[in-house]
């Protein structure tokens, strides 16, 4: 039977349709390594290829992020007028099940594993239940490899995608993480992760860096014996990875090394604002600005890299937040910032506190992509907000200031250049698309500010 798997187009969002950059992702790629045997599967990816709606298929999964969820919607609700029938999955779908359910045939709630299987054995027979969900999270032992060779000939960034953990125990407000994957990091064995890493085989292409890998996880040193043991492990592989972590990585010298001994070239770390107080209202109150730069030159010192997140329009933010964004970025040579509007995301407890304020403005999901305002913030208009966002994104952006972060860090800039380079671009093609904000209310009428 032919099953076709597919990750839908975010046209309004950064990392969307305006990305210079085509990047893989490891979601579907892990439904399709739980298919059992019987079916062929294509993966389909509407960043690089288009949709052909009259190619035979038996079954269509469909996955989506909030600001590409209706695009998603349509895309089921067109096969479905087929008679095709569509099974939905992803963080949206597992927050908004009633909705999902209005466009397609099933649902699974949460992760695939374990539930995948069963929901083909049901379809087989004619008896898919319209939802599907876990009683407990899966354990990430035995998940297998992924079968790479589906993503060949669709012009990615030529590097893998691997996971060692999900969850987290944070819980901050404005992350679905925590409710989607638990308020624990659930780890993979260590021997697993290496077979995986073992079995990879480095791209094709003359200028292409070698062995390069994006470990997934939210905090790659969430549990440090694992962390311990995993890089170790990885250590012979002579890779080129990226990872995220969060600041508590700069107090541990011994986890610092053995990141530059496996290949560590560089972590995201999500210091989101320079506020004490910021910190606390969305429950990120671990995270310490004064020691933000220290951090910043102890990972340096090390020889790796730092992507910086920082999110704009936390309750009592102002329209100075982004020039001392701006100075900081600077000041501590950060290689890579990376800037979001605060977005009340659905099933986060932010968007049930801002609902329930009635701050809520725009019911449009593809609105909801980190690039605009969908909320009525307290310290500044949204106008105000929107516009500083983009004039920081510009700024930190130039050649100039791109040469002064760079002039005197170690990091590896055969790296670090493209990618400024290709955030220049698309930033750029953003600003050009977004140029004016709009504000719409609930019905897509404007609706008053906040302040």
């Amino acid at each position: 039977m032919n099953l076709l798997l597919v990750s839908p187009l975010a046209s309004k969002s950064l990392l969307g349709a305006d990305f210079y950059f085509r990047m893989p992702t490891l979601g579907l790629l892990r439904v399709a390594g739980a298919t059992p045997p019987g079916w062929a599967v294509r993966i389909l990816d509407e960043k690089v290829e288009p949709i052909d709606f009259s190619r035979p298929v038996d079954l269509v999964g469909i996955t989506g992020m909030t600001p590409a969820i209706d695009r998603a919607y349509a895309i089921a609700d067109t096969f479905r007028a087929r008679g095709v029938r569509v099974v939905m999955g992803g963080i949206h779908v597992s927050m908004n099940v009633a909705e999902a359910l209005a466009h397609c045939d099933a649902v699974v709630v949460g992760e695939a594993e374990g539930l995948w299987p069963r929901l083909l054995a049901d379809f087989r027979r004619g008896d898919m239940q319209r939802c599907y969900r876990h009683q407990a999270f899966p354990a990430l032992s035995n998940l297998g490899d992924p079968d790479w060779s589906l993503y060949e000939g669709k012009g990615y960034l030529p590097f893998h995608c691997v996971e060692t953990s999900r969850g987290c125990p944070h819980g901050c407000d404005f992350c679905s993480v925590t409710d989607y994957f638990g308020g624990s990091y659930r780890t993979r064995p260590p021997a697993d992760v290496e077979d995986e890493v073992r079995g990879l085989r480095p791209f094709e292409g003359r200028w292409t860096l070698k062995n390069v890998v994006f470990f997934v996880d939210d905090n790659i040193a969430g549990k440090r014996p694992h962390a311990r043991e995993l890089l170790t492990r990885l250590t012979p592989y002579r890779l080129k990875w990226l990872g995220q972590a969060s600041t508590t990585i700069a107090r541990d010298d011994e986890l610092l090394a053995l990141c530059r001994q496996s290949g560590c070239m560089g972590l995201l770390i999500g210091f989101e604002t320079l506020s004490r107080e910021r910190l606390k209202t969305v429950s990120k109150g671990f995270n310490d600005p004064d020691t933000y730069r220290d951090a910043i030159r102890k990972i340096h010192d090390y020889g790796i890299g730092v992507s910086g997140a920082f999110v704009f329009g936390l309750d009592g933010d102002d329209d100075g937040v982004f020039d001392r964004t701006y100075e900081f970025v600077q000041r501590a040579k950060l290689e890579s910032p990376y800037f979001s509007i605060l977005t009340p995301y659905p099933g986060t407890r932010l968007y049930q506190r801002l609902l329930a304020e009635g701050r809520i403005l725009d019911r449009d999901w593809s609105n909801y992509n980190t690039n605009n305002v969908v909320y009525a913030p307290r310290g500044m208009s949204a106008q105000q907000l929107f516009d500083g966002y983009y004039r920081l994104q510009n700024a930190v952006h130039t050649i100039p200031a791109i040469a002064q972060r760079f002039w005197g860090t170690t990091s590896k800039a055969n790296f670090w250049l493209p990618m400024n380079y290709g955030f220049r671009r698309s930033i750029k093609r953003l600003t050009a698309r977004a140029r004016v904000f709009r504000p719409a209310g609930p019905t897509g009428a404007g609706a008053p500010q906040a302040t």
